[in-house]
Formats: structure tokens, C-alpha cells, sequence
């Protein structure tokens, strides 16, 4: 346990033996009114959590948690600037990135103005691309744009473009290429003319050996039909590293900054976002930035339990550290939200997959869970059969908007009343029948707690907010638990391992590895 919270955590497992005995379906028996306060608004974005195993007695002792822990001070060092990731002695700013700057903290007023630079040249790029004033060799007009990245700088524009496809007017088409499997980017540029193409590369160091990889097949790729000295028109980068940037080709006016402050799985927020400026316009990506300013706001400012992140934080807590939940579940009810659990998956398990507290101490309490999910309602067909009846006890978040982009109101219609009906099935479970031979096989015990997130529609700022949210759940977590949630080592070993294994495979150098590796080398040689 935290050892700054060994009392109130002791105070946390007694309660939860109190709470184990307790039923969902008889606390809402007992409070007709729980619905109406266990209920929070924030940034266009509602919260019900009143199907959870909590009585104001937990949330009294979140309370001690929370003060226990400082937490809104660490809140105000994140926005502030200071260098909360204390392993690599960096701040961790990406709210500045969206927040307007006549509300910036006079701590990183020299920060904001180099987003409020980057930003005016992502609205330049998109505008000229979409007007086409920006083209390709040849002066044709850019049809399509590459976006090649991997982690949190494929998996943030990527989730976004999905959710905001259905009110794509532009006749810019957007793609995304992360794995280093060939099969991906073949699948990409066969459909695709280099003259008409924008590649836009993003890497914070220029060396990532995936992306990389796929950025040189793709240049060579346009070589087939492009001239050297017509290159720079069709290659865009983010990164920081803007000699390696224009030594690979791109012009040093269309190398997009990025910051060391900026994690991966934090940069959607960043020039990363170009692609989604685009295909969707400037205005579109400023909304999207609104959103998830909001919800900084609201984050920042809003008292406990009020507080829309730390709620859904400490309702995580409360199932990995005292009910022994492995894993979290997200299960959008929205077709266009289909990629935010994945990118969910990285938000999470990259930031508190960790063993060993701030002072580098090995910790013997769970940390970050397993992130998994799908859409409604696709999972009920697949995974919901062990939510309902299987032995593993699984938290999960639904989200669902209210109104569609479509006009299709009986589709509509089943999939609110899906979503709706696994969230009440999971409370109150059913009692087996009697006299049945199948009776034991068809009870479900219920009981099983879960949260709604619900917006009017899906739009440009409610998405925002929606990852924002999540942002700030994951940090909050990280908090208590003591863990710096803004490093990543554990992604190092295999790269290095990687690169050694390389060099067997292509120059028979000594990979120094166990066995079996040594084995699956040799076979894998053998088929080469």
C-alpha cells in the first residue's frame, strides 16, 4: 500500500468487506435519489456513476485518499510546469497545447507561445492544402495525406479521425501507417498517386525505427515518379529533431515542432494533429483542443466529488487495489468511437504499467490494468457473455451520445436501449429459474458495477473532453499510487533486443540470446 496512506487504505479494505455484503439493486431501494447524486456534469460530457459499489461512506474515504495524496496541488505543478516526470527531470504540459493563450499560466508563457506558433502554421498548412494552394509535382492538388507514426502519434489522430469521419466534407482523404509489417504500407500506397500525395512523418527524435522504416519505403515509393528536387512538396514532419528532418527531405519550413514536455500518447493535442486539421479543417481541430480544455478547466477547478477525472480514478482504485480487478473495460456505444479503446489501451497501460514508485522502490500493490474494450454492440455478440456470468470481476466504462449523425432513429433507437439494458442486466443479474435442468447455467449473479459517460453528440469537443477525461484519470491514478506515469522504459529492452536479433538475421553477427531464440533465428535464416 501507499505508504502515506497506510491508514486510509487499511480504513478502504475494511470498508470494502462492509460494501462486498451490499446490493446494488437494494442501494438504490434504499436512495430513490442516488441516481440524481451520484450523477456529475462537465464539459458537455455526463457522468452516472450511481451503478457502482460505493455509499457516501466510500466516497468519504476517497475524500481522505485524496487529501492524503495532495492531489489538487499535483493537479496545479502538471499545468503550472514542473517537472513532475522525475525520472527525465521534464514537465509534463500536455493541457498547455490546448489551452488558449489569454488563459495561460504565467509559468509557461514561453512554452505557449511556441504552441501558439505551431498551431498558426498547422492552420496555414491545412488552409493551403485544402484550398489547394499547396501542390504536389506538377502543381496537382493534394488528394491525399500519409501520416506515418506509430504509439500515441498514430493512435491519437487515428481515433479521432474515426470519430469525426461521418461529418467529413473535404475532398482530402487521410491515411495511417504505424506497423513495420510490409503488408501495411503496401495496403496504403497501392490505392494511392505520389504526385497528389502529402507524407507527413512524425517522430520526436527522427529515429524510430518503425517509423523510420516505413517513412523511407514511402519516399522511395515517391521517387518511382518524383523527382529528388520536388520532394520537399510532399513531405511534412513533427518532430524535434529538424536536422535529421531536412537531411531525409523535408524542407526546414515544414518541420513542425515537437517538445521533450510532450509524451507520445499525449501529442494528438500537438502538430501531430495535422492530419485531422486537413481532412477536417483548422476550426474543427481548435474545437477539439476546446474540448479537452474544458475539461482542464473543469479538472483544475472543480472541489471533490464534483471532480469528473478523480471520480473515475478513484472508482479505478477502489476495484484494482480492494476488489481485485485486473482489467477495465470500455465500451463505446458509437460506431465512431470504435478506435478509443485502443488508444485508451496506450493512455493507460504505457503510463501506469509500473512496478516501482517515484524513489524507485518496488511497490507490492497493483498498478495500471489491463485496458480492453469494443463497440456496442458487437460485444455483446463476443465478450459481454463473460462480463454477465464468468469469474473475473471487470469495471467497465459504456459511452454512448445521445443523437447520431445519421437519421437512421430505429438504429438509434436498438442501440440506446442496448446500451442501457447491459448497464441495468449487469446490476441487478437474473435469478436462476426453478425446476429447470439448465437452471444453474442460466442465473447471472449481477451485482457487477459500471459507469455511463454520456453526450448529447459525438462532436468535435465532446471527443475532446472524452480523452481529456481519461488524460486526467490516468494521472490521477499515477498519483496515489506513486508512480511517475509519464516515462516508459519497459518499451526499451525489446528494441535493443530487437536490433540485436537484426543484426543476426541480416549481418550473422552474435545475437548473445538464450536457445530458443537462437533456434527460431535459424529457421526464420532458412526461409529468408
Amino acid at each position: 500500500m501507499p505508504g502515506v496512506n497506510d491508514i486510509v487504505w487499511q480504513a478502504l479494505a475494511t470498508h470494502r468487506q462492509k460494501i462486498e455484503r451490499t446490493s446494488l439493486v437494494e442501494l438504490f431501494e434504499q436512495d430513490p435519489e442516488r441516481v440524481e447524486r451520484y450523477r456529475l456534469d462537465a464539459a458537455g460530457l455526463t457522468l452516472d456513476y450511481s451503478k457502482n459499489l460505493i455509499t457516501d461512506e466510500t466516497l468519504n474515504l476517497f475524500s481522505r485518499l485524496i487529501d492524503a495524496n495532495s492531489l489538487p496541488h499535483r493537479v496545479q505543478q502538471m499545468i503550472e510546469g514542473e517537472r513532475i516526470n522525475v525520472t527525465e527531470r521534464r514537465a509534463a504540459l500536455h493541457t498547455l497545447l490546448r489551452t488558449r493563450p489569454n488563459k495561460l499560466p504565467e509559468t509557461v508563457l514561453t512554452e505557449g507561445q511556441a504552441v501558439a506558433e505551431t498551431l498558426a502554421r498547422v492552420e496555414e498548412i491545412s488552409a493551403d492544402i485544402r484550398a489547394k494552394r499547396w501542390t504536389g509535382t506538377g502543381d496537382t492538388p493534394i488528394t491525399d495525406v500519409l501520416h506515418i507514426g506509430i504509439g500515441g502519434s498514430f493512435l491519437g489522430p487515428q481515433t479521432v479521425h474515426a470519430a469525426l469521419e461521418p461529418g467529413r466534407r473535404a475532398s482530402v482523404n487521410v491515411h495511417f501507417v504505424a506497423n513495420v509489417d510490409g503488408h501495411h504500407i503496401d495496403s496504403v500506397i497501392k490505392r494511392l498517386d505520389p504526385k497528389s500525395t502529402l507524407i507527413i512523418i512524425a517522430s520526436k527524435t527522427f529515429t524510430t525505427q518503425e517509423t523510420m522504416l516505413n517513412a523511407q519505403t514511402a519516399r522511395d515509393w515517391l521517387r518511382t515518379r518524383i523527382a529528388d528536387e520536388e520532394l520537399h512538396r510532399h513531405l511534412v514532419a513533427v518532430s524535434a529533431n529538424t536536422e535529421r528532418a531536412t537531411a531525409f527531405g523535408v524542407a526546414a519550413e515544414n518541420v513542425l515542432p515537437m517538445w521533450d514536455w510532450v509524451g507520445g500518447r499525449f501529442s494528438l493535442w500537438s502538430a501531430v494533429g495535422l492530419p485531422i486539421a486537413i481532412a477536417y479543417g483548422f476550426r474543427t481541430f481548435r474545437n477539439l483542443l476546446d474540448g479537452a480544455a474544458a475539461m482542464d478547466v473543469h479538472f483544475e477547478e472543480a472541489p471533490w466529488p464534483e471532480n469528473m477525472p478523480m471520480m473515475l480514478a478513484l472508482l479505478g482504485i477502489w476495484y484494482i487495489n480492494f476488489f481485485d480487478a485486473h482489467t477495465q473495460a470500455v465500451v463505446p456505444y458509437d460506431h465512431g468511437l470504435r478506435l478509443l479503446p485502443m488508444h485508451l489501451q496506450q493512455l493507460d497501460m504505457e503510463s501506469n504499467g509500473k512496478s516501482v514508485n517515484t524513489q524507485g522502490r518496488a511497490i507490492a500493490y497493483a498498478t495500471g490494468p489491463i485496458v480492453w474494450g469494443g463497440e456496442g454492440t458487437n460485444g455483446q455478440h463476443a465478450f459481454h457473455q463473460l462480463l454477465h456470468q464468468g469469474k473475473r470481476f471487470v469495471p467497465i466504462d459504456f459511452l454512448l451520445p445521445l443523437r447520431p449523425h445519421h437519421n437512421r432513429q430505429e438504429h438509434h433507437d436498438w442501440l440506446v436501449a442496448n446500451c442501457l439494458a447491459q448497464s441495468r442486466a449487469l446490476m441487478t443479474g437474473q435469478p436462476a429459474p426453478k425446476a429447470d435442468r439448465t437452471a444453474a447455467h442460466r442465473g447471472l449473479p449481477g451485482n457487477r458495477p459500471s459507469n455511463l459517460i454520456v453526450m448529447d453528440k459525438l462532436t468535435p469537443e465532446t471527443l475532446g473532453a472524452t480523452i481529456a477525461l481519461y488524460e486526467h484519470k490516468v494521472f490521477c491514478q499515477a498519483m496515489i499510487w506513486h508512480i511517475n506515469p509519464f516515462d516508459q522504459f519497459g518499451v526499451e529492452l525489446g528494441k535493443a533486443i530487437g536490433k540485436s536479433i537484426m543484426g543476426a538475421i541480416t549481418d550473422d553477427e552474435d545475437a548473445a540470446v538464450d536457445p530458443s531464440t537462437q533456434a527460431l533465428i535459424d529457421l526464420y535464416k532458412s526461409k529468408r
